[in-house]
């Protein structure tokens, strides 16, 4: 759990990489897709964090997710702004098989779910209101006479997300178990996920869920930003619920690398998580002074390519759920306060149960076994690295370094009330009513 903080100690860690010696490679290529949340990586460009770390470094958007993986994996990319589930499965062998570490945490939340402005109108006169407006957050269960509608018609209920082992297909499915609907489970090999299902969930790369929405192919979908704030600005559908209402202050997306390449160029690896961690705490300080500078980078058509005013719309603490509902969203993007950049071990955990709850991970796993996968994957000793010499310098307080074992305690803020612990991780999933229990796998004929 977390301690204190005041400077960092971790007797899971192997020692600090040496970083006094030149970077082995100065010339690398990253990759990223257009999302708000690669902001630490255009801040470290363009704000000079790389350049001071004696690194010349292109930033390459990629197409979707399964690009960006492979480019990282065929050594096309040195490293990338990467979704947390990524470096997860490729390790357990879930799709893609190859040995990849998070050495850094970019972000909590960012995500929303977005419906169609045909299930908006279907749902909104019956959502409970406060001050006039709809009550937040909005349970899925909402959703619940829509689904039986479409059933009805003999049509399926169709949602969109970003990849399957991504945080929204975790967090949408989540948000609709806990609301009583079933998003399906994955048989062995199977990357739909649509065993059982109540709600049809399938892959669109961010930038394009918009247009499916508005063509008509999904009723809804769980992205980052700013492609819910698209849809509300194109008047094409409204979010129901932001990522942080469905578990308050989640981790979200990872910078990944091959665990060789940081093997191979230790003092390179250091060198590119101290630029990040400076572009996560300029992000972060005073306040957020920084980010209406940061929406006019991202918007910029080499990063995000969205206009300033949607990116702005989420990004500088306020978030839009339809026109004239604006709240205020201190918290919806976190950068480096909260220890974002820290990669824990929890983290790591929480991924893995959800891949077993939906059927990712077909067999029953020991509490070690989860403790081992995310040891080998997440790797704080390579964070710490960076930022205690950071600290020792001081561009960054001591004060911003957990002092921790890599394992957060007990976790609230989950929309179901349901407690998080990532040391007991089978205790975990026996909570849940909808998910699968132990001995439990999954077959096309439903789970047994």
């Amino acid at each position: 759990m977390i301690l204190a903080s005041c400077g960092s100690s971790n007797e899971d860690v192997v020692a600090p990489a040496n970083l006094d010696g030149a970077v082995e490679k100065a010339n690398l290529t990253l990759g990223f897709i257009k999302l708000t949340d690669m902001a630490p990586l255009a801040i470290a460009k363009e704000k000079g964090f790389f350049a001071e770390e004696g690194l010349n470094v292109t930033l390459e958007p990629q197409a979707n997710w399964k690009v960006l993986l492979d480019g990282v994996i065929g050594g096309q990319l040195d490293g990338a702004h990467m979704l947390a589930g990524q470096p997860i499965a490729a390790t357990i062998g879930y799709g893609t098989k190859a040995d990849l570490i998070a050495p850094l945490s970019l972000d909590l939340n960012g995500n929303a779910i977005t419906v169609s402005n045909k299930v908006w109108e279907m749902i909104k006169d019956d959502l409970p209101q406060e001050n006039g407006k709809p009550k937040h957050p909005i349970s899925a269960s909402a959703l619940k006479p829509v689904v039986a509608s479409f059933e009805e018609q003999g049509k399926p209920f169709k949602m969109g997300m970003v990849f399957p082992v991504s945080t929204h297909n975790y967090e949408l499915r989540y948000w609709l178990a806990a609301g009583g609907l079933n998003p399906g489970f994955y048989t062995p090999g199977d990357v739909g996920g649509l065993v059982d299902a109540d709600v049809q969930l399938s892959v669109t790369p961010p930038p394009q869920m918009p247009a499916t929405l508005e063509a008509g192919t999904i009723e809804g979908y769980c992205v980052g930003e700013p492609w819910n704030q698209a849809a509300v600005f194109k008047k094409i559908g409204v979010p129901v619920i932001t990522d942080h209402q469905i578990w308050n202050d989640n981790p979200e997306k990872v910078f990944g690398l091959r665990e060789d390449f940081a093997e191979k160029n230790p003092a390179t690896t250091a060198a590119v998580l101290r630029a990040i961690i400076k572009a996560q705490k300029w992000l972060d300080e005073d306040g957020g002074k920084n980010r209406p500078e940061a929406v006019e980078i991202l918007a910029r058509p080499n990063y995000v390519g969205a206009d300033a005013e949607v990116i702005a719309a989420s990004m500088t603490g306020k978030f839009t759920f339809e026109p004239g509902d604006t709240r205020d969203a201190p918290g919806f993007n976190i950068f480096f306060d909260k220890y974002a950049g820290y990669p824990f071990y929890s983290d790591a955990i929480w991924y893995l149960t959800q891949m077993r709850r939906w059927g990712q991970i077909a067999e029953d796993q020991t509490d070690e076994w989860y403790v081992q996968q995310a040891k080998s994957i997440y790797r704080p000793d390579l964070y710490l690295a960076a930022a205690n010499s950071l600290a020792e310098e001081g561009v960054i307080a001591a004060s911003d370094i957990p002092e921790t074992d890599g394992f957060k305690g007990e976790q609230s803020g989950f929309i179901d009330g349901i407690i998080f612990d990532g040391s007991q991780p089978n205790a975990y999933l026996a909570k849940f009513k909808i998910g699968l229990q132990k001995g439990q796998t999954v077959t096309a004929a439903g789970v047994k």
